[in-house]
């Protein structure tokens, strides 16, 4: 039985396909030809529907580009939706928290729309990772679940919706998405930036800067980033962070570091360890500056003693 196509490109079962030319090995994208998208979940998210052309190209990663000449990958569409993205959240921002001033209002948006945040999105509220259609080494190392990817496929359908609905259709869409982040991301004090957090917080306590000392493992396609935060002056790291990147395993060693300093014992200990660590350092310095005196004594001769 051959389902019917209604005007927004879906089938009357709310699906759109993904039409694509045979592969060598008969598949199309990211499985058999064909595949149905779905369309009407997915445009019911975004609050905007899109041509079946333009929602494929928007789904279509460069690995599977690649693998099918001729098919346009969704990076400038992806570039274009990061634009739409910050000019709306940027708004948003600005018209909401009319008390704060240019640097809370950048980092509160730089949080909302990072790659952390929209690849939360695409996991949560788009159910996205199993549509992009990715090349196979791609799809196998487990690519549909990439924060990277994941975020520029989000940036690239907002792209898409700005191509077929203007600048009013996108604001919609990056609405729905964004705005409880946006929310959310206005209460969360320190942690809107863990690693200035700590810098103010370490400063105000009249300790040292942090220091994050990093070290790698793990093979390059499954890297972990290790980071050690250790203060100025001191020798104990007070907050450790592992993750996928060294961006987060900064954060999170910066987290644990701010929260860290709340304990007075642990505060005492780090003074102590620049106290002793300042007389070091003065004690070798005046060792260096007897030493040097006394290289400068020039030696008497027996004829100077006579």
């Amino acid at each position: 039985m051959t389902s019917s196509t209604q005007a927004d490109g879906t089938s009357a079962a709310g699906h759109t396909k993904a039409e694509t030319q045979d592969t060598a090995d008969g598949r199309g994208p990211q499985g058999p030809r064909s595949q149905e998208l779905p369309a009407r979940e997915l445009f019911k998210a975004l609050g905007q529907t899109l041509k079946p052309d333009l929602l494929v190209h928007a789904l279509t990663h460069r690995s599977f580009a690649h693998e099918h000449e001729g098919m346009p990958n969704n990076e400038r569409l992806e570039f274009l939706g990061d634009a739409v993205l910050e000019l709306v959240s940027t708004e948003t921002l600005y018209r909401t928290h009319p008390d704060m001033n240019e640097g809370q209002l950048a980092k509160m948006r730089a949080k909302a729309v990072s790659e952390e945040a929209l690849s939360a999105i695409a996991r949560t509220k788009l159910h996205l990772g199993q549509y992009i259609l990715l090349g196979h080494g791609e799809a196998e190392s487990g690519g549909s679940d990439k924060d990277s990817i994941l975020c520029d496929t989000v940036e690239a359908l907002i792209g898409a919706v700005f191509i077929e609905h203007g600048i009013e259709g996108a604001r919609t869409t990056v609405h729905m998405l964004v705005d409880d982040t946006l929310a959310e991301v206005a209460t969360e004090g320190p942690a809107l930036d863990w690693k200035t957090s700590i810098s103010v917080k370490a400063r105000k306590l009249g300790l040292g800067q942090p220091d994050y000392r990093m070290s790698v493992s793990g093979p390059d396609y499954a890297q972990v980033f290790t980071a050690d935060l250790i203060l100025e002056g001191t020798r104990e790291a007070i907050g450790q962070g592992r993750a996928s990147s060294k961006r987060k395993a900064q954060l999170a060693a910066a987290e644990k570091a701010w929260k860290a300093l709340d304990d007075n014992g642990t505060v005492a200990r780090l003074r102590d360890q620049q106290s002793a660590g300042r007389r070091s350092a003065q004690d070798r310095s005046r060792t260096g500056a007897d030493e040097a005196t006394t290289g400068d004594e020039e030696p008497q001769t027996a004829e100077g003693t006579a």
